[in-house]
């Protein structure tokens, strides 16, 4: 039976197998080195033991995979030759003449070894830290838009002189392992542009939308240089930041420089869709209806908007007004173009404002590239009247009569507070994140403005043109009737030029901007139902309103995308769009002091990116790819 269910044959096969294991524990030959060895996963590692240095070997330290080290030849045997047998066999075949020296002779090549490593770790490191500072200085000379050579003639010399100064000449000679010539800090340049390139192009990709801001210029090779910004959103705010700038080597037409735009796009794989605002100025070639920059790219983008800038709108406003104060202007012009264009004109008329006291000593130039700047010259002009008739009082000049008479003074003094005033509405639409919001309520201030000064002017009252007011009070003077009447006509013709030029209304958008007031949520024609009950759950909530009082506009929307996400991207793409070529007008000011006469044939974008952006070169990364080497 016991048979039949196998339970003898079970037992019998496990007494055979525990007397076969006693066998092979019995008959194991005992191994002399058996301490050495440790079981780790089934694989043997054999640990090193201090005396086999006898044999002249000493160990790499590592004690996962440990493996004996040759302290004569540097040799590193593998872990099965860590055998008393192997290692006296190494030295023998390979250092006969040794193999009788005593254990303290290795002793003393371990020590040597030993230091050998640690000066070389040392060096190493030195050379670590010079590559990475050599990548420190290059970004700087790239930011501040100095000539490459300059790190190797001024700034290495120059720190070598203050070490030396402040420490000793040892310390200084560690400085000259940092590669600073100039084809280095080239490379370098053209490196940690790469790196912000490839960093900003992964996060316009990662952003839902994006708006663009183009305008194109010739640099001082007469190569036109087209240059174009980017914004996009992130998860907190918006960021602007330089894309590139391409030369356009033949005709600037609409069609060579949309074929820029679009090959930058395709190569770096930023789709178009997400394209929803285009800003430039009003060139045939960018704005044209039909083939123009700004058409093409709607085709391609459907959802994007155009915006004409609205700085070079308001310098249109201004251009218009009665021909009496065009006179005054264009020989207020005559006159300084008189004084400063000769350089001998020039510096008498300095000694003639240093002899009479004066505040300032020079006039600042016009011209009418230089339209921003318009009010400062006029107020200076004024400012030294009484100087420049002075000086033009024994030359021939045939507008030095003007300087004595008080209407075309009062004249200019109403110009210098006009311009002034137009010159402020400017500058309040520069600057980084300007919003539709901002421009359409300082135009609206600015119209609201000129009507008060009309008002106040049929009531004899001044306090708006402080310059004419002060000019009036300081010569007992009444404001002429024709003086009044140009007045008010300038005034009205810029209250129709700034409705002209600037048309938009944007009471359907209050919401976005005001979204805790209930009013604005009858006004929002374009939010559908779901939309407008979102908007209002917004607006009855008294943390939101706390948070938005806290915060930015743009920072509010953005923080709204978990909750309210349908109504927050609407805000955003509308709130996203550049309103001026702001950022384009800074990049031509650094294009012209990067490539000057003397650096013609720079490679304009590398540096221009560098100078422009706000994104950091991942320098870590870079000197990680890099070779340890000592500068040459």
């Amino acid at each position: 039976m016991k048979k039949w269910l196998g339970i003898e044959e079970t037992k019998r096969k496990t007494e055979d197998s525990t007397n076969n294991e006693k066998y092979k524990r019995k008959s194991r030959k005992p191994n002399i080195i058996s301490s050495t060895f440790e079981k780790n996963r089934n694989i043997y590692i054999r640990k090193y033991q201090d005396w086999y240095l006898e044999f002249g070997f000493t160990w790499n330290e590592d004690k996962a995979d440990t493996k004996p080290l040759c302290v004569i030849c540097s040799e590193l045997l593998s872990n099965q030759c860590m055998k008393p047998s192997h290692l006296k066999r190494h030295l023998i075949s390979k250092h006969e003449d040794l193999k009788d020296k005593s254990i303290h002779y290795f002793e003393r090549k371990l020590i040597e070894l030993k230091t050998d490593k640690k000066l070389m770790r040392s060096f190493t490191t030195i050379n670590e830290r010079a590559l990475e500072a050599s990548y420190y200085v290059s970004l700087r000379i790239a930011k501040t838009g100095n000539p490459h050579t300059i790190g190797e003639k001024l700034i290495l010399p120059a720190a070598k002189d203050i070490v030396s100064l402040l420490f000793d000449e040892k310390t200084a000679s560690k400085l000259d392992c940092v590669p600073l010539s100039n084809n280095t800090v080239h490379r370098r340049v053209h490196e940690m542009a790469d790196s912000v390139k490839h960093s900003l192009i992964k996060n316009v990709k990662e952003s839902q939308y994006f708006a663009l801001q183009f305008d194109e210029t010739t640099d001082i090779t007469n190569f036109a240089q087209l240059l174009v910004y980017i914004r996009f959103n992130s998860d907190i705010d918006f960021n602007e930041e330089f894309l590139f700038c391409e030369s356009l080597p033949s005709r600037t037409t609409a069609n060579e420089i949309f074929q820029k735009i679009d090959g930058f796009m395709a190569e770096n794989d930023i789709p178009w869709k997400k394209c929803v605002g285009v800003c430039t100025d009003g060139a045939r070639a960018l704005t044209g209806k039909h083939i123009g920059v700004v058409t093409r790219i709607k085709k391609v983008a459907p959802e994007s908007v155009f915006t004409h800038c609205c700085i070079h709108r308001e310098a249109l406003v201004a251009k218009i007004m009665p021909e009496d104060l065009k006179a005054v202007l264009k020989q207020s012009v005559n006159v300084i173009n008189f004084i400063k264009a000769r350089a001998l004109n020039s510096r008498i008329f300095t000694i003639l404002c240093q002899e009479m006291g004066s505040e300032h000593e020079k006039l600042l130039l016009h011209t009418e590239v230089r339209w921003l700047s318009r009010g400062k010259v006029l107020n200076r002009l004024f400012e030294l009247r009484s100087e420049v008739q002075v000086f033009l009082s024994d030359s021939k000049h045939e507008f030095k009569s003007c300087f004595f008479d008080e209407l075309w003074l009062a004249k200019l003094a109403y110009l210098s507070d006009v311009f002034g005033r137009l010159n402020d509405i400017n500058l309040s639409l520069q600057g980084p994140n300007v919003s539709v919001f901002t421009v359409s309520d300082k135009i609206e201030a600015a119209i609201k403005k000129f009507e008060l000064i009309i008002n106040e002017l049929d009531k004899n009252m001044l306090g708006f043109l402080p310059t004419l007011e002060s000019f009036v009070i300081e010569n007992n003077l009444q404001l002429k009737d024709e003086l009044k009447s140009n007045i008010k006509t300038h005034c009205s013709q810029l209250i129709q030029n700034f409705k002209l030029y600037f048309p938009e209304d944007y009471k359907k958008e209050n919401w976005i901007r005001d979204p805790f007031n209930t009013d604005n949520v009858l006004l929002a024609e374009d939010l559908s139902s779901k939309e407008k009950e979102h908007l209002i759950d917004i607006s009855c909530d008294r943390n939101l309103m706390d948070e938005f009082k806290n915060t930015s506009i743009i920072n509010f929307w953005i923080k709204q995308k978990k909750d309210f996400k349908d109504i927050s991207e609407k805000a955003i793409k509308f709130l996203i769009p550049f309103c001026s070529t702001y950022m384009c007008e800074t990049g031509f000011s650094a294009m012209l002091y990067l490539k000057n006469k003397y650096r013609s044939k720079l490679d304009l974008e590398p540096n221009l990116r560098l100078k422009l952006t706000k994104i950091e070169p991942d320098i870590k990364k870079l000197v990680s790819g890099k070779q340890v080497q000592p500068s040459h």
